[in-house]
């Protein structure tokens, strides 16, 4: 089969490696779309710790059952599926306490290799992050449930009410779904990018207010009356962006940490405004098998229309224009259709 090897940053090579063939519980996905992510990005750019080079990588997808390993139950051959990356040990300390997104074998067993013909997919995803696609859902729409079980996993547990104020800081793919997510609940949202092309897309999918990092204080004083935001969620990753969050979130609000920083980045925050204004801080990772179920339920129903997110279409052969557009702020998500 064909597969999308990143050799180095800023060097993939379309090789030709073995088909995969399922071992007992697995199965064999022929994709028929993947998506372009952050982290992806990232990795073409300077590299990632989660992403071995030279490697296949790629894990946002959807598919065809085309081998079942035995033992398999409820999918057979040509069964349309959707799926996701990852899915716990269930042996684990952390998956004992039921934090199953904090694994910790997760990571180590994870699957790469969207960017290709063919993906396997061990027993523990099959049985537990595996599900069929319905008709009504397109391929690309269904390559969307790993991103969005992300954004699931920070935004439910906060039970956000119609009504309730929220900042997104950061306009990118994961700030995009965020924002379809929070509009789905009925929040007034706000966005703040440097991009103004991604601030116009924002605005187009239903952001109340966009502005740029220098009026933000402004917006945040109008948009919520002096008051605050209720949340904000920090979609950068960008340890200066951390530290500015608390400062546009309302007395017991809460700041979401989504976006990951640098490996030994550090932040400083005024213990006063942490401590006598009762600001939550939570940093969010992945997502759980719920987390997975909610995603599947929210794609099915058809109502973010995520599909707005993909900014064009390439081949296995062309991925690297993909990353090339990405690298230079062209475009939100791209699809790689094999």
């Amino acid at each position: 089969m064909r597969a999308n090897i990143l050799v180095e940053p800023g060097n993939i090579q379309l090789r030709e490696v073995r088909n995969p063939l399922p071992s007992r519980g697995e199965l064999v996905i022929k994709i028929r779309a993947a998506l372009t992510c952050g982290t992806d990005l990232k990795a073409y750019i300077r590299g990632h710790p989660v992403i071995p080079m030279p490697g296949v990588f790629g894990h946002e997808f959807s598919g065809v059952a085309s081998n079942v390993g035995k033992g398999v139950r409820g999918f057979r051959e040509g069964d349309e599926i959707m799926a996701v990356h990852s899915a716990p040990c269930l042996s684990c300390r952390y998956c004992k306490k039921r934090l199953y997104n904090l694994c910790e074998n997760i990571m180590n067993a994870k699957v790469l290799g969207a960017f290709a013909e063919y993906i396997l997919l061990p027993p523990h995803i099959v049985a537990q992050n595996v599900f069929h696609k319905p008709k009504n859902l397109s391929f690309e729409e269904a390559a969307f449930l790993e991103p969005l079980s992300c954004v699931v996993h920070a935004m439910e547990p906060l039970s956000i009410q119609r009504g309730e104020t929220a900042l997104i800081i950061g306009s990118g793919p994961i700030g995009l779904l965020h924002l379809l997510l929070l509009k789905e609940k009925g929040a007034r949202v706000a966005m703040m990018d440097i991009n103004r092309t991604r601030l116009a897309t924002a605005k187009k999918f239903g952001a109340e207010k966009t502005c740029r990092p220098e009026k933000l204080l402004n917006l945040s004083q109008t948009f919520t009356k002096g008051m605050g935001f209720d949340f904000v969620f920090e979609c950068t990753g960008m340890p200066e962006v951390w530290e500015a969050s608390v400062h546009f979130v309302r007395r017991g609000g809460t700041v979401i940490l989504f976006g990951g920083c640098k490996s030994g980045t550090t932040v400083t925050y005024d213990t006063g405004r942490i401590h006598y204004d009762e600001i939550t801080l939570k940093g969010v990772f992945h997502f759980t098998p719920q987390d997975v179920k909610k995603a599947y339920e929210l794609l099915c129903s058809r109502r973010l229309k995520v599909s707005r997110l993909i900014s064009g279409r390439y081949p296995l052969e062309k991925i690297q224009t993909a990353f090339r557009n990405l690298s230079k702020g062209r475009g939100i998500k791209y699809a790689i259709i094999p």
